[in-house]
């Protein structure tokens, strides 16, 4: 089982690279399901995995100049304000044991798993319907940008990156294409800024007493990481990241709910 978590690390690094998004969804519960990690470790570890991966796939985008700065300001600094108050004030206040429902107790790590179960719900959702929302590529950037709407959303993702360990691809890939109106190539190579900065730094708030890193393990399974993304930047020219996105969605439909089911129903 060991080594299937290792070469999942490398699908982690490939889906980031075709599609700009989906590392985490399946990071954490290749940490907590395989490498028996706690909810807590693997939402941290999932942080430092997916920023460092996401840097390595953005160096081609930026280099070619697939980004767009006004997008990267205008969406990173509200969502890195909410990663840092979320992950250094929310996330510590949160106690150990919350509540019982029956004979079923609450716990902090219950709660995000469930959470992040109903998360990869809710974004399976959204890569399947944003194949059909989202316009062909397209190179030529236009000058409609919705700025309250991109702030908010900033946010939000924010918010999910510092409590879930998420880095938000799933939903900035589609924000960034809908509401900043952006190619989908630019909107790629942004998202991928944005996760590295959101992610890294998120990574730097949940560190404390109750996190204990295993940096040989976490360096080794982010450069299986990494060289899968370099994988999947090379792939990307060849196969369609929105059709691989639509059916990868399918997918996170079906282990969302087995690990919802696995948390609130089997335990």
């Amino acid at each position: 089982m060991i080594a299937v978590g290792y070469v999942l690390g490398l699908v982690i690094g490939i889906c980031l690279g075709m599609m700009g998004a989906g590392g985490a969804i399946l990071t954490i519960p290749v940490l907590v399901y395989i490498f028996d990690l706690s909810p807590l470790t693997s939402t941290t570890y999932s942080l430092f995995i997916v920023g460092i991966t996401a840097f390595i796939g953005s160096v081609g985008y930026v280099s070619n100049r697939l980004y767009n700065l006004k997008a990267v300001i205008f969406f990173g600094v509200p969502s890195l304000v909410s990663v840092w108050i979320t992950g250094k004030i929310i996330m510590p206040a949160i106690p150990n044991e919350l509540f019982n429902i029956g004979n079923t107790l609450i716990t902090k790590d219950l709660l995000i798993m469930l959470l992040f179960s109903i998360l990869m719900i809710l974004s399976s959702i959204v890569m399947i319907r944003s194949s059909r929302v989202i316009r062909k590529e397209d190179y030529a950037e236009t000058k409609r940008f919705r700025y309250g709407l991109i702030l908010f959303i900033g946010l939000f993702i924010g918010f999910l990156t510092g409590l879930l360990g998420v880095g938000g691809g799933f939903l900035i890939i589609p924000a960034l294409v809908i509401l900043a109106n952006l190619p989908m190539k630019i909107a790629i190579g942004t998202s991928l800024a944005l996760i590295t900065v959101n992610s890294l730094l998120g990574f730097v708030s949940k560190i404390g007493p109750e996190i204990l890193i295993d940096w040989g393990f976490l360096l080794f399974f982010s450069s299986l990481a990494a060289a899968g993304i370099l994988t999947g930047v090379y792939l990307s020219k060849y196969v369609s990241g929105e059709r691989l996105k639509f059916y990868f969605g399918y997918f996170v439909l079906v282990l969302g709910i087995i690990v919802l089911g696995q948390e609130f129903f089997i335990k």
